[in-house]
């Protein structure tokens, strides 16, 4: 999807009138709609909807509102819901905002406070594609290094100094101010700590990925077992 891409909203009730209703008031501020009538509608439909929001039913025939919500949260999918419903209470919107729901408006519900709602829930879905492009550059621009890169990078981000990497790897100091600086200009680095941020993920995600560094330390060093501090340093933080 490409930042100029039309949000696409979905609307799942069972009540027609209400689908047809928020259709033309969600076309009024130029967005495409796409109406259902039921959780299973919504999940089998040929071609699959991708939205930028959700608007759903609470009480639906078969799936309820909130199974489709559990759902989508099992399958890693965070596309933003707002819930609408004639039969709610406090418990009830609770459990959905605890889950991540956008907003939880009772019927009848003034326009302008879904309009908001929806606006909200595409802004947040439009800032989670372009934070997942980003980490999707990372990824590729750590694979597209070379092995002694990852190796000097995961070293640096453990809190090592360039004196002691160049120690551990049996290089000279310059070679690895050398690598460095060109990890640094690769990755698309601003500073250690965007270094030390990037690496953090790296290993929360996909941990395997940070293997072959571990290997390839060892086979360069004869066998012999080194170990690093893990040192974090202060404003470490998670992106």
């Amino acid at each position: 999807m490409s930042d100029s891409d039309q949000s696409t909203v979905v609307v799942i009730d069972d009540d027609e009138s209400v689908r047809e209703s928020l259709r033309g008031l969600l076309e009024t501020i130029s967005l495409d709609v796409a109406l259902f009538r039921s959780v299973e509608a919504f999940l089998s439909a040929n071609p699959p909807v991708s939205p930028s929001c959700i608007v759903l039913d609470v009480r639906l025939p078969g799936a309820s509102g909130f199974e489709l919500q559990k759902q989508l949260a099992a399958a890693d999918v965070d596309t933003p819901i707002v819930f609408i419903t004639g039969h709610g209470d406090i418990p009830m919107s609770v459990r959905a905002m605890k889950a991540g729901a956008i907003e939880f408006l009772a019927k009848p519900f003034r326009e302008q406070e879904l309009l908001d709602a929806v606006r909200q829930g595409i802004e947040r879905h439009h800032a989670g594609v372009l934070r997942r492009r980003a980490w999707a550059q990372v990824r590729q621009r750590f694979a597209n290094l070379t092995d002694r890169e990852r190796e000097i990078m995961t070293l640096l981000a453990r809190g090592g100094v360039s004196k002691q990497i160049a120690g551990q790897l049996g290089i000279s100091e310059v070679t690895v101010r050398v690598h460095r600086s060109q990890i640094m200009q690769r990755m698309g680095a601003r500073s250690l700590a965007d270094l030390v941020r990037m690496v953090d993920r790296l290993e929360v995600d996909d941990g395997n990925a940070l293997d072959p560094v571990a290997s390839s330390s060892r086979s360069s060093r004869s066998g012999k077992r080194v170990t690093y501090a893990a040192r974090k340093p202060k404003g470490r933080g998670n992106n």
